[in-house]
Formats: C-alpha cells, sequence, structure tokens
C-alpha cells in the first residue's frame, strides 16, 4: 500500500495480559478505536510501543495481526530502532517479507553516531529495502540530529519520503518545507507542539495521546487543514493537559492509564516500567478526570474539505 504521509499516526501501545503475554484483544479494540475515529496509518513498535521490551516474535507477531486488523484500510508501519546496522536491515528484511507497508527508522540509540555515521546507516537501512521510509529526527531525547544537509544527502534514496519531526523548534517545518519542497513529508511528533507543527504547514501528527483520545486528535488535524483554526484551537486547549503527559519518561504508564479511562486498554506495562502508584498516580488520574469531565462536543469532522 502506498503511503502518502500524513494525517494523524498513532503510535500505538503494545497491550500485554496481567500474565505479561501480548494482549491481542485489547489490542484489537483499540486499533478498530483509531480507524473508527478516521486516523491514517499505524505505527507499531515505537517508544509507546515498548519495543524495547518486546521480542522478535512478539514484533511479528503485532504486525501479522494489525494486518489482519486493518484490512487494508490505511497503512502499517513498523519502527526500526535495533542497535547495529545489520540488525536493522535483517528486521526490515523481515518486516517487509511480513507485509509492513512502510518503516519510521531511528538512529542508533547507544551511540552517539557522527553525522557522517548516521547519514550511512539510514541509507544503508532504506538501501536494503524498497519500503517508504520515516526518518525520526529526535535530537532532544537520542542526542542525534539529522540536520538540513543531511537530509539532502539522504533524499537521494526516493523510499526516504518523510521526517518525523521531533526537533522541538517548529520554526523547523518552514526550513524543511523552503529547502526540499514537498519531497520530504513532515509530520510533527511532539503531541504538545502539534498544532503549531500543522498551523506550520506540517503534513501529519505522529499522535502518542491519539492512543486513548482518537476522535479528538483527528479532530484537530482534520480542522486545521479545513481552516477552522478557531475550533482546532479550542480542542487543542482542553487537550494540552492530557498531551502533555507524553513529554515525561513515564509516558507509557501515563497514556495506558487514559486508555483505562477511555475503554480503549489496560494499565499492564512490561518491566522494568511498573504501574504509577501514590502521588504521581493521583496526579495523572486527577488530569485525565478533569478531561473527562469537560470533554469537548466535536463537530462533525470525518467529511471536512481539506485545504
Amino acid at each position: 500500500m502506498a503511503i502518502q504521509w500524513q494525517g494523524v499516526m498513532p503510535a500505538v501501545t503494545t497491550k500485554f495480559t496481567a500474565d505479561d503475554r501480548l494482549d491481542m484483544v485489547m489490542f484489537e479494540k483499540n486499533v478498530k478505536a483509531q480507524l473508527e475515529a478516521g486516523v491514517n496509518g499505524i505505527i507499531l513498535g515505537g517508544t509507546l510501543g515498548e519495543a524495547s521490551t518486546l521480542t522478535q516474535e512478539e514484533k511479528e507477531t503485532l504486525i501479522r495481526e494489525t494486518l489482519e486488523i486493518v484490512e487494508g484500510k490505511v497503512p502499517v508501519i513498523i519502527n526500526i530502532a535495533e542497535q547495529s546496522t545489520r540488525d536493522a536491515i535483517a528486521v526490515t528484511r523481515r518486516a517487509e517479507a511480513l507485509g509492513a507497508d512502510g518503516l519510521m527508522v531511528l538512529p542508533p540509540m547507544r551511540y552517539r553516531s557522527t553525522d557522517r555515521e548516521t547519514v550511512v546507516y539510514f541509507r544503508e537501512v532504506a538501501g536494503n529495502t524498497g519500503l517508504p521510509v520515516m526518518i525520526y529526527n529526535n535530537p532532544t531525547d537520542y542526542k542525534i540530529e539529522v540536520t538540513l544537509d543531511m537530509f539532502a544527502e539522504l533524499l537521494e534514496l526516493d523510499n526516504i519520503q518523510a521526517v518525523k519531526e521531533s526537533t522541538r523548534d517548529i520554526t523547523n517545518v518552514t526550513r524543511i518545507r523552503n529547502r526540499f519542497g514537498d519531497r520530504l513529508k513532515i509530520l510533527g511528533g511532539v503531541d504538545t507542539l502539534a498544532f503549531e507543527n500543522l498551523v506550520a504547514g506540517a503534513d501529519g501528527w505522529v499522535a502518542g495521546l491519539v492512543c486513548a483520545f482518537p476522535a479528538e486528535t483527528v479532530a484537530i488535524y482534520k480542522l486545521i487543514k479545513a481552516g477552522r483554526i478557531r475550533e482546532a484551537l479550542d480542542i487543542y486547549r482542553w487537550f494540552m493537559p492530557l498531551l502533555e503527559l507524553d513529554i515525561t519518561p513515564q509516558l507509557v504508564q501515563n497514556i495506558k492509564l487514559a486508555e483505562v479511562a477511555t475503554g480503549i486498554g489496560t494499565e499492564n506495562v512490561r518491566a522494568p516500567r511498573l504501574p504509577l502508584e501514590g502521588a504521581e498516580r493521583e496526579r495523572v488520574l486527577d488530569i485525565i478526570d478533569t478531561a473527562l469531565k469537560n470533554r469537548p462536543e466535536l463537530p462533525e469532522y470525518k467529511n471536512l474539505a481539506l485545504v
């Protein structure tokens, strides 16, 4: 399936049972809620998906079953976050063989690679697959920035098509657009900057809180792209305390608590993560409860004419 690299693409959480197995029943319920809300793709095995704790067998199960759930309605994208170029290529080839539609590729995270090493790494991974690739650019968390000059080299490969833009610099959206036009699609990757990214011209949003609030997330995107900025802003202001739950080290626990509150998830995480407790748990629950009590009524957004 061709990927347009636009709209809302949830970085979905991985659901676990109480005895630490994949919970595909709840996973399917959540993915179907995303589809019903109108998302444009499903991203598996990212940070929210607790990728570093998943076995290769579990990752393959997630790919196969997600493809069955979505039934070709939206592309299924797998995160590549391996520690060596060789392993990244191997996982990429296996994902392609299983039928994944695209890749989101992170730089090597345990080694702070040089600019040259980073470019070579991305080129090696992309050059060993026919799948379209989105580069994840997050220097805040991963300490490696993919600069515009580096992208100029990477875009020599036709299948490098998009960037998950998480530099936290809103002006980077304009710099990318000025330099590359539509050749490099831009998807904002920081929930608390999503509105600003989209208004600045980003093509889409790789979202986190969408896992619990899919309709509100898609509504914001659609309203902005339809030019109904004021309506989008009202929803976004309501959403902000929830969106801030995505920018802490405990984002997985936070978002899974929100999924419980909206009935499309469980609190189960995989060790070394543990469920929140004490004052921090009560703080997060209070944010979620306040949001639910003030949940906005959404306009009809699914069929808006986008500009």
